[in-house]
């Protein structure tokens, strides 16, 4: 007899055979613990560092090759790889951008009857910070409910958008998988997130509820977290000048090419802000082929600042 290629059903039995993949009712009640820990703990979490009140669900799980599942978590979303020690070195965080976006507006003072379902879009800068917190408390859940050794910390890749991820090598063997799914919502606005793990690490876990840590802790290093973020991330500052007085009749009648004066005579005020919070008083000035700005005095001290981007 000739000698036959390896088949889908091959790979699955060896995998079988090997620890790495299980059957459907095992990885079911395994991914079902997960959710449990997910929905008790996670809100928790969130409520503790951020007064912001969130429900999550278990949704099921799927199984497949890790690639596969991952290609299933859909558009609109942020990817992280991570690994934890002792206990998978290949495991992908998914979380909808629609949480991370609704979060940010409530951290910057937004009130729930006034956010909106935001638009599908990948996450700005700042948002893609404040996703890597995210992504950490997600996965240090996950650290919490398993049984690995030494209790090491995850280790998390920067996060990126789902498009965004490089297809896989033809030439390196994927792994049989299985794909966490929840649901987080906060202010009425759902989202997903998953956790995707190789189902050689899901088939030797026990899973056990966290033990719950001192909270005010946690919610000084969540806001020293968001603090830090905010200070690293770019902002775009807006430069107001005032200009002569004019009757609605004279600028009625402005066409291309009529100059408006300046109101201050001298050293030109401008007043600078970011995110409508007043920063400096500047003289307007140029250098070289540059129209600038020289700061004379601050209206708000660093402190004040973060602290208005995140209340």
């Amino acid at each position: 007899m000739s000698a036959q290629t390896n088949s889908p059903m091959d790979d699955a039995l060896l995998a079988k055979l090997t620890g790495r993949l299980g059957d459907k009712a095992t990885i079911e009640k395994i991914c079902a613990s997960f959710g449990l820990v997910y929905s008790e703990f996670l809100p928790d979490v969130i409520k503790s560092e951020t007064d912001v009140d969130v429900v999550v669900a278990y949704l099921g799980c799927d199984s497949g090759y890790k690639n596969d599942l991952i290609a299933d978590l859909g558009d609109n979303i942020t990817l992280v790889d991570a690994t934890l020690r002792n206990w998978s070195q290949n495991i992908t965080l998914s979380c909808g951008n629609g949480f991370v976006i609704t979060l940010m507006e409530h951290l910057l003072g937004a009130t729930p009857d006034t956010i909106e379902p935001p638009a599908d879009r990948l996450l700005s800068v700042i948002e893609k910070d404040l996703a890597v917190t995210v992504f950490d408390k997600i996965a240090n859940v996950l650290r919490s409910a398993v049984n690995a050794p030494g209790g090491f910390e995850p280790t998390l890749e920067p996060p990126h958008a789902g498009e965004e991820r490089p297809k896989p090598a033809d030439d390196k063997p994927d792994e049989f998988a299985a794909t966490i799914n929840m649901s987080i919502t906060l202010a009425g606005i759902t989202s997903d997130f998953a956790i995707v793990v190789p189902q050689a690490a899901l088939l030797k876990t026990t899973v056990a509820a966290p033990k719950a840590k001192n909270q005010s802790a946690q919610s000084a290093e969540w806001t020293d977290q968001i603090s830090e973020q905010v200070r690293r991330s770019n902002v775009t500052l807006d430069a107001k000048i005032r200009l002569q007085d004019l009757t609605l009749r004279t600028i009625s009648k402005l066409a291309a090419g009529d100059v408006i004066p300046f109101h201050d005579i001298g050293d030109v005020r401008v007043d600078v802000s970011a995110n409508s919070k007043e920063l400096y008083v500047c003289e307007f000035g140029r250098s070289g082929e540059n129209y600038t700005v020289r700061v004379k005095d601050t209206i708000n001290s660093d402190d004040e600042l973060i602290r208005h981007l995140m209340n």
